[in-house]
C-alpha cells in the first residue's frame, strides 16, 4: 500500500455512527481510506492478525457490543502491532473531561479520543477539524515507529554480530560460572569488577555485559588507563573546554560524555592516579563530572565496569588505590581464572582459534594430533588465552597437515633458562629463528620490568616509552 494513504480499519457496531465518520473524512479521501469495518473486537482481531501490515490507523467506538472492547480491546491491537496507532471514539455518556479516563486510554496505547457527537451535529463527528488533524498526526507517529523499529531491528542484528564475535568460548565450570554472572549482572545498573591476570578475558567479559544490557543500543567505550599518560587523564576522562588551558584551541568531550547513556569499561583500573580517582569517585556517587575549564558541573548517565589484573587490596594497603573507591566498585565482581586453572576450556578454545584462523587464511582447518593436544593441555600458558590464540595463530604458518607435538613446540615461544654465565643459554641443538629470540627478549625484558614498577606507568617510564606506545607493546607480547 502507498505510504502516503492513510489506511484505516473501522471499529463500530452502528451504521449511522459509521457514516458520521465517513463523512467527517470525505473531503480527504484521497489520503483517508477505510480499507474496512467490523462491528465486534473479536472480528478487528481476526482481521490485524491476517493482515496487519494493510492498517496505519484504528478508529474504534470504546462501547462496542461484545465482551472484547474498551481498553481490553486497545491491549490486544497493541499486542497484534505496537506501531498501528489507535483512535478511540466513545458517546456523550462518558464524560471527557475525565482525566482519569483519558490516562487509561493513552497508558493502554490509544494515540487520541474524542466525543462523537453534541445534539446540535448529526452528520459528523463531534470537533471534525480536530478529528481529522488527529487522523495525519497518528499517521505520522505510525511512519516515525516504523522506522525506528526498522532501525533498531537493524541495530539487532549489528548487536547479535558483535556478540557472536564476543562468544566466550569454554566448557569449565569455572568459566559457565562467569556466563551466568553476565546473564544476571547485565540487567542490573550496578558498577562491575573484573579481575584476573593479564590475557584471561576481561575485555570480552565487559562486552558481553554491556550488549546484553538495556544500554547496548548506546556507547560501549573501552579504554586501558595505563595507556593514558598521568598528565592527560582528566583531560581525556572529562573533557575540556575550548581555551581553559594554553592549547585547547577547541571544545573536547571527554569519554564519560562520549559514553553517556551507555557503558565506559576502565581496564587496568589501578593505573589510574590518585587525583583521577576522586573525580571519578565524584561521577560515581553523584552522576556528575568536573569538566576543566567549565564552572558548572555536567551530568552524565553511565555505566562502570572496571578491571584489574592486580589485587587491588595490596594496592589500597600500598596506598595507590583509594578504599572508598574500591568499595564502589566492587558492588558485583566477576573473577577470571588463569587458563591453566580451568584446563577443560583448551581444547574447545584450540578448536575455535584454528577455525577462526583457517576461514581467515582461506584454507582447510587441519587436525590436531592427541600428542599435540595433549601438550598444550599440559602447558602451563603464563600468557593465558591471549597466548594460546597467538601460538594457534604461528602454527598454521609451520604445521603442513595435521598438526603434531613439534609443531607446538616451535610455535610456543621458548622460555629462557636461568644462568648467570649465559641468561640466554644457546644451545646447538634449540636453534630458533631470530624473529622469535627477538620477541623472547623483549618479552622477558618487559615482564621483568613490569614485575619490578609499581605500575605500569612506571615500567613505560623506565623503559622511554610513551604510555600508548609501552601499552601496544606489552600487548602484542601478550603481557596484557
Amino acid at each position: 500500500m502507498e505510504k502516503d494513504i492513510i489506511n484505516v480499519l473501522l471499529i463500530e457496531d452502528e451504521d449511522f455512527d459509521a457514516r458520521r465518520v465517513k463523512n467527517t473524512i470525505r473531503l480527504f479521501e484521497d489520503k483517508i481510506i477505510i480499507q474496512a469495518i467490523v462491528s465486534n473486537g473479536d472480528a478487528a482481531l481476526s482481521l490485524l492478525s491476517a493482515n496487519k501490515n494493510n492498517y496505519d490507523v484504528v478508529i474504534m467506538d470504546y462501547q462496542i457490543a461484545g465482551t472484547l472492547h474498551g481498553v481490553d480491546l486497545i491491549k490486544r491491537i497493541k499486542d497484534i502491532e505496537k506501531s498501528i496507532q489507535i483512535i478511540v471514539i466513545t458517546k456523550l455518556t462518558i464524560d471527557i473531561t475525565d482525566l482519569k479516563f483519558a490516562r487509561q486510554l493513552m497508558d493502554a496505547g490509544a494515540f487520541w479520543y474524542c466525543t462523537k457527537y453534541p445534539n446540535d451535529i448529526e452528520d459528523y463527528i463531534y470537533q471534525p477539524t480536530d478529528f481529522v488533524i488527529s487522523l495525519f498526526n497518528a499517521f505520522d507517529r505510525k511512519l516515525l515507529e516504523d522506522k525506528n523499529k526498522k532501525s533498531n531491528l537493524r541495530l539487532d542484528e549489528k548487536i547479535e554480530q558483535i556478540l557472536m564475535s564476543k562468544t566466550i568460548i569454554s566448557k569449565s565450570q569455572a568459566m559457565e560460572t562467569v556466563k551466568s554472572s553476565i546473564e544476571k549482572f547485565a540487567s542490573t545498573e550496578v558498577p562491575v569488577l573484573i579481575t584476573g591476570a593479564s590475557g584471561t578475558g576481561k575485555e570480552l567479559v565487559a562486552y558481553n555485559l554491556h550488549y546484553r544490557s538495556k544500554r547496548k543500543y548506546d556507547n560501549f567505550v573501552p579504554i586501558n588507563c595505563g595507556s593514558l599518560p598521568n598528565d592527560l587523564i582528566e583531560s581525556e576522562l572529562f573533557g575540556y573546554e575550548r581555551g581553559s588551558f594554553t592549547g585547547a584551541g577547541n571544545q573536547k568531550e571527554g569519554l564519560f560524555e562520549i559514553a553517556n547513556n551507555g557503558t565506559l569499561f576502565l581496564d587496568e583500573i589501578a593505573e589510574l592516579p590518585l587525583s583521577a580517582q576522586v573525580k571519578l569517585l565524584r561521577v560515581i556517587q553523584d552522576g556528575e563530572i568536573d569538566k576543566i575549564g567549565r564552572t558548572k558541573t555536567i551530568k552524565v548517565n553511565v555505566r562502570i565496569l572496571a578491571a584489574s589484573n592486580k589485587d587491588l587490596r595490596k594496592e589500597i594497603d600500598a596506598g595507590r588505590f583509594r578504599e572508598d573507591l574500591y568499595y564502589r566498585l566492587n558492588v558485583l565482581i566477576v573473577p577470571l581464572l588463569p587458563l591453566n586453572k580451568r584446563i577443560d576450556d583448551i581444547p574447545v578454545l584450540t578448536e575455535h582459534f584454528l577455525q577462526q584462523f583457517s576461514f581467515q587464511m582461506g584454507i582447510e582447518t587441519p587436525k590436531i594430533s592427541e600428542e599435540a593436544m595433549q601438550m598444550l593441555v599440559n602447558y602451563d600458558w603464563p600468557g593465558n588465552v591471549r597466548e594460546l590464540k597467538n601460538v594457534l595463530q604461528r602454527v598454521l604458518f609451520v604445521a603442513s597437515g595435521e598438526i603434531n607435538s613439534m609443531n607446538i613446540q616451535q610455535s610456543i615461544i621458548p622460555r629462557t633458562k636461568q644462568n648467570t654465565q649465559n641468561p640466554l643459554l644457546f644451545e646447538r641443538d634449540n636453534i630458533v629463528p631470530w624473529k622469535d629470540l627477538e620477541k623472547k627478549i623483549k618479552y622477558d625484558y618487559f615482564k621483568f620490568v613490569r614485575d619490578n614498577s609499581e605500575s605500569d606507568a612506571d615500567a613505560a617510564i623506565k623503559l622511554g616509552l610513551a604510555p600508548p606506545n609501552y601499552y601496544r607493546m606489552t600487548k602484542e607480547l601478550g603481557l596484557k
